[in-house]
Parts: structure tokens; C-alpha cells; sequence
């Protein structure tokens, strides 16, 4: 059997590192792009050998055609986890145009860019798996984090129209919104405002946090034949938040 061949963007820390260690766990070998070398390399190593450490800034978009060219020249991507991601919180009033365009260029163009590069190898190797990751700052409206919330409705949107696209092809895109998810960020974050803790929790029916791995196994659920015949979807993973009331 042909070992697959991933690609997660962000993978050396959070949701990312679930994820790919999740895909290397089943015997997907995984390139981790992250900015910083020795995080990236460290997770590598925490993660096993089918982790490949590839330190690049995404938002360096105009050589993300050389870095794709570089990484299939061994074997073709299967699958394209994009998770990398920044966020801003600000007024909305104090929100510059600079400001939002760092969140934009980030979210969304970069992930455009990969996805781009990815799918022109996808198609010529009989198609493969791309997973948007979104957040529940799509799914209802959160103050303070309008940058963020207009990049990952955007990726809603960009997820179901390459699904369209490409289904031809045979290449899936789906996109998972995690809800509040129990990192060491968003943990530390909580516990210093217990409002917004009781808040959180208050509204999601399932009462807890979830944990990274829940946000790995749906991603490597989308990655796999067992979703064959699924694309174009937003899953939110979020114990049932984004229904909540």
C-alpha cells in the first residue's frame, strides 16, 4: 500500500499538532509547515518520524509555487490541512486598515495561495482531501474580532465553492469549526476571566471544553476513504455551541 502524503499547515503547536499527529499516528507521512524552527522541529520529534518539519512563512506568498514544486517532488499531497491562522482583538473602531489586512493576508490569501499550488499536483494525481479549518467566529457574531470573523467567513464560503470546483477532479474540501477548544492558549485565557468561562460553557449543551484530539479525528475522518462521499461541508465540532442556547 502507498503511503499518503499530508501537508498541515501551523501543525507545531494547538489544533495543528493534534491533527498531525493524529494523520502520523496512522501512518501518514506529514509535512508540518511552521514559521519557527525550533518549534516546529521540536513537535516534529514529539509527533515521530512521519513528521516532517518545513519552516516557511505562508505569508510569504509569492514563493509558495517553489515551496509545493519542492515538497511533491518525492510524492504527490493527498491531503491539505489548512490551519495556521492569527487573530486580533480590537475594538472594531481601532481596528486599522493595516490591522485587518494582516488578518486577511494570513487567513485567507495564504491559504488560498497553498490550496492553489496543492490541487494543481491534487489533479494530476487522481485527487485527494483539502480541510479548511474556521472557527465559530463564523458561525454567530463575536465582538472585538472583526478581522478574524470576516477571514474565516470567508473560508466557509471558499470551501464550499472549490468543492464545486474541483469535485470533478476528485478532490473533497471540507472545513471543520472548532468550538472552544481546550489549548494551553485558550485554557489560560479562560481561567483568568471567569465570566467568559461561564459564559462559554453556559451555551454549549454539552457543558465542558473539547479537547485538540476532538478536532484531529474529525480532520482525519475528512482526510480518509470514510468520507468518500462528503464534501463541501462545515462541521462544527463544538458540543453542540453553535446551536446552544
Amino acid at each position: 500500500m502507498n503511503t499518503k502524503t499530508a501537508i498541515v499547515t501551523g501543525g507545531n503547536s494547538g489544533l495543528g499538532f493534534s491533527t498531525a499527529k493524529k494523520l502520523c499516528d496512522n501512518g501518514i507521512k506529514t509535512y508540518i509547515i511552521g514559521r519557527t524552527q525550533e518549534k516546529t522541529e521540536a513537535a516534529c520529534k514529539e509527533i515521530g518520524p512521519n513528521a516532517i518539519p518545513v519552516i516557511y512563512d505562508l505569508n510569504d506568498l509569492k514563493n509558495i509555487p517553489a515551496l509545493i514544486a519542492e515538497l511533491t517532488k518525492e510524492a504527490p499531497i493527498d491531503i491539505l490541512v489548512n490551519n495556521a491562522g492569527i487573530n486580533l482583538k480590537k475594538e472594531f473602531t481601532e481596528v486599522t486598515d493595516e490591522d485587518f489586512l494582516s488578518v486577511i493576508h494570513t487567513n485567507l490569501l495564504s491559504v488560498f495561495a497553498i490550496s492553489r499550488e496543492v490541487v494543481k499536483n491534487m489533479k494530476t494525481n487522481n485527487g485527494g482531501s483539502i480541510i479548511n479549518i474556521s472557527s465559530m467566529a463564523s458561525q454567530y457574531g463575536i465582538p472585538k474580532v472583526i478581522a478574524y470573523s470576516s477571514s474565516k467567513g470567508a473560508i466557509e464560503s471558499m470551501t464550499r465553492a472549490m468543492a464545486v470546483e474541483l469535485a470533478p477532479f476528485g478532490i473533497r474540501v471540507n472545513c471543520i469549526a472548532p468550538g472552544f477548544i481546550k489549548t494551553k492558549m485558550s485554557a489560560a485565557a479562560l481561567d483568568n476571566d471567569p465570566e467568559r468561562k461561564n459564559k462559554v460553557l453556559g451555551r454549549t449543551p454539552m457543558g465542558f471544553l473539547g479537547e485538540p484530539e476532538d478536532i484531529g479525528d474529525a480532520a482525519y475522518f475528512f482526510a480518509t476513504a470514510e468520507s468518500k462521499y462528503v464534501t463541501g461541508t462545515v462541521l462544527p465540532v463544538d458540543g453542540g455551541n453553535s446551536i446552544g442556547f
